[in-house]
């Protein structure tokens, strides 16, 4: 037995006895009651209901290769080589990186319900509840080096806040690599990160995974341990099928690919700045262990952000540089 094959029959949301599900997954109710532990130990919210067994506090829907290609339209079905959806992985990226290593990862996607040591910029772990989020890694090389990847990062946030507009939500992008939503507050939480990972030749062919991991539900007491404003798609929108949003992001980021190496960011450029979350406001730029004041500008051709520093334009160019808004 596994957490996800528990998980899919929770997933409707009915009440479950114990004994239902040990018969269903072919284990005792011992078993079923210690994999029921370790999915509230995973920050999955579990009822129990006295006398008949347990539910989840919130009915999700799981992750189905099957009814993701099938909402993919033809383009996207053309260009994608192989779809994985995974139960529970230490990390995408670090899947499909084994898959370029084994000579296959151009075209794949991988999407996982539960990553265990999953990353986002500078080290950080991303880390969600089984189901709860919309987690993926997809796979493309490129013929040209590395500087032909100049603001792929900002033009991927491009691709989701225009798969999220079709859902009515309005998303903002923070350099260089996070989507913002507003919270019921008004203050902007981070919804979502991406993680670019480049091999290969600078001036030659490179393989490159990208990773993105989505809020879509935040339990309180997850969002409790997080030490900054964050936020969840289903709290602004409900009702989105996470496999259609799968699909949807999935065939946004194939369409934006097959075409970067040849148009590069130039093409996604204004779009980045029209959805920029702090352009003309007061920001703090964030190097290591340096910090200083700064007001933001807009972004370049190449992605770099500019910003006015003591008066004096500065250029910004990615790495391990991070930018937070001055309250």
């Amino acid at each position: 037995m596994t957490i996800g094959n528990l998980m899919r029959l929770l997933s409707d949301g009915e009440v479950h006895s114990g004994e239902q599900l040990g018969e269903a997954l072919g284990v005792s109710r011992a078993a079923v009651w210690k994999q029921l532990k370790k999915l509230d130990a995973l920050g999955v919210e579990l009822v129990a209901v006295k006398g008949r067994g347990y539910r989840l506090a919130h009915p999700l829907e799981p992750l189905e290769g099957a009814k993701i290609v099938e909402h993919l339209p033809a383009k996207a079905r053309h260009l994608l080589a192989r779809l994985f959806v995974q139960d529970q992985l230490p990390s995408s990226n670090e899947y499909l990186r084994e898959r370029f290593a084994q000579g296959a990862g151009h075209g794949e996607v991988c999407l996982v319900e539960l990553q265990t040591a999953g990353r986002g910029r500078r080290g950080r772990v991303w880390s969600t509840p089984w189901g709860q989020s919309l987690m993926l890694s997809i796979g493309w090389r490129f013929e040209a080096g590395v500087t032909a990847l100049e603001g792929l990062s900002l033009a991927v946030g491009v691709v989701m806040a225009q798969v999220l507009e079709q859902y009515g939500v309005e998303p903002k992008l923070k350099w260089p690599n996070d989507i913002l939503l507003a919270e019921q507050g008004g203050e902007l939480g981070k919804l979502a990160g991406i993680l670019i990972e480049v091999t290969g030749d600078a001036a030659g062919p490179c393989e490159v995974v990208i990773g993105i991991g989505m809020n879509l539900s935040l339990p309180d007491s997850l969002r409790a341990t997080i030490d900054q404003p964050v936020a969840a798609l289903f709290d602004a929108k409900e009702g989105i099928s996470r496999n259609q949003l799968a699909a949807d992001t999935v065939a946004g980021l194939l369409d934006m690919l097959a075409d970067f190496e040849n148009e590069g960011f130039c093409a996604w450029r204004d779009g980045w700045n029209k959805r920029h979350a702090y352009v003309g406001q007061p920001i703090r730029v964030i190097q290591g262990e340096r910090s200083s004041d700064a007001f933001a500008g807009e972004v370049d051709e190449s992605g770099n952000l500019w910003v006015t520093e003591d008066d004096h334009p500065r250029r910004l160019s990615g790495g391990e540089i991070s930018i937070r808004r001055r309250l």
